[in-house]
């Protein structure tokens, strides 16, 4: 069976996790919420530490969640953070989105937030959720485009920050401008394209704490996380250079007009 060839850009460092901790089920899954029903099966590929996965839990409190991670380190977090919501219909596993181990037709929905962008073969991901999805179901998908972030003001060392992301996950074998693709990529996958309703989502991060945050975050996962490594052992940066886009950050953090967008593509397929 296909297995993963990609490697994980981000990690699981501190500052990569106050990303994901900060994600919920209506900032990151809204275009999929008015689909749910109470009693639904969902499978949460690539569930992290669990914060959308127990939001999802919550909606369909006569159902069952699934939270699916390739890499089991991060399991304990998401079980931590289903017990301490009080969500008792959720469950997690260990598992590879291009192989899943379940039966045909086994889930409802199946969803997938910031992850095809990280793996090998995206359409292969794409026909395993197909197959996992019971008839009339839902797979739902949302992916960020790197290439299409923007911000203000222009500071020197961010398109720097850019090109050299965009650089080092391709080196490791994903694609970060995932969300632009994913409607091509579940037509690949055998998903009829009158069943597939594609839209994009926006984060805006703007005012004085969120620059902070996003900047403070970005500036330390630079330099500290896995990406970092990773950056530097394939021959990408040196520390010094990444240091440098550290500062950048920081300094258009500091900025008091300061905006930036992340743009995500989504998609809606019906099986």
């Amino acid at each position: 069976m296909p297995q993963e060839s990609a490697v994980y850009t981000h990690g699981h460092h501190e500052s990569v996790l106050r990303s994901h901790t900060w994600r919920t089920a209506a900032n990151s899954a809204g275009y999929l919420l008015a689909s749910l029903r109470p009693d639904m099966r969902i499978l949460d590929v690539g569930c992290g530490p669990g914060t959308i996965t127990a939001d999802l839990a919550a909606l369909v409190p006569d159902g069952e969640v699934t939270g699916l991670e390739y890499a089991p380190d991060i399991l304990p977090q998401a079980r931590a953070t289903a017990t301490a919501r009080g969500v008792t219909n959720v469950h997690f596993a260990v598992g590879d989105v291009h192989a899943l181990d379940y039966p045909d037709d086994a889930f409802d929905v199946v969803h997938a937030h910031q992850v095809l962008q990280h793996v090998g073969d995206p359409v292969q991901a794409l026909r395993e959720m197909r197959r996992v999805t019971a008839p009339g179901g839902i797979v739902a998908v949302r992916d960020a485009d790197y290439s299409a972030m923007t911000w203000y003001p222009a500071v020197d060392g961010l398109p720097g920050w850019l090109d050299l992301y965009l650089r080092v996950a391709r080196a490791n074998g994903g694609e970060p401008d995932a969300g632009r693709r994913l409607h091509a990529w579940a037509r690949q996958a055998g998903f009829d394209p009158a069943g597939i309703t594609a839209t994009a989502g926006t984060w805006c991060y703007h005012t004085p704490q969120e620059r902070s945050w996003w900047s403070e975050l970005w500036a330390d996962r630079t330099v500290t996380s896995a990406y970092a490594g990773t950056a530097v052992d394939g021959g990408h940066a040196t520390p010094e250079e990444l240091a440098r886009i550290g500062r950048a950050w920081r300094e258009w953090g500091a900025q008091e007009d300061g905006w930036f967008t992340v743009l995500h593509g989504e998609i809606l397929c019906r099986v």
